[in-house]
């Protein structure tokens, strides 16, 4: 029996991935992550790290951050608690879809994931307070490879469903995308 279902998105390769729980009286179990089952999504190398992030107050946005080759990285992004509008950009240069993004509502209650392929920019905003993200990273941070792009790029419009506010001061200072911005070649 497969633990997941997984669906694509408007964006080649961007994957909404819908656990399945079992359950009784007791609880529940869910699956995070089968090497097995993910392997028909596209996910073919060792997990290279795992991320947990705790956010507080709702609104606040995160990202979107991505990698450049050679550390350009799948993501696998869960939401344990709380909800969340998780949002991945297209930077892959050659795609049909560069610079449009995608975004789907995760939350502990409804038990989607998604899966990013490398070659996009991830972010989120908070829908509600205290909420806990895991990440499964297909290659480990290089902070030579980090880039990011800036979450209220008028050329990106990006529909935050709040107003935005909580980033960092990192984050706040991402600049937009120019003309000579070359995407993410793969």
């Amino acid at each position: 029996m497969s633990r997941f279902d997984i669906q694509p998105t408007p964006l080649a390769g961007l994957l909404v991935v819908q656990r399945q729980q079992l359950g009784d009286a007791r609880g529940f179990l869910s699956r995070l992550f089968c090497s097995e089952e993910l392997a028909t999504a596209g996910w073919t190398m060792p997990i290279a790290q795992i991320n947990q992030t705790f956010t507080a107050q709702q609104g606040t946005v995160r990202g979107l951050h991505f990698q450049h080759p050679p550390h350009a990285e799948m993501k696998l992004v869960n939401c344990l608690q709380g909800e969340v509008w998780d949002v991945a950009v297209d930077l892959r240069r050659s795609s049909p879809t560069y610079l449009q993004w995608h975004a789907e509502r995760l939350s502990a209650q409804n038990q989607r994931a998604l899966l990013i392929p490398p070659g996009f920019a991830h972010g989120f905003q908070t829908l509600s307070d205290n909420v806990e993200m895991l990440y499964f990273h297909s290659q480990p941070y290089v902070a030579q490879s980090e880039a990011a792009l800036q979450v209220q790029d008028p050329r990106l419009a990006i529909t935050w469903p709040l107003p935005v506010h909580g980033l960092s001061p990192r984050d706040a200072q991402h600049a937009w995308i120019g003309d000579d911005f070359e995407g993410v070649h793969l």
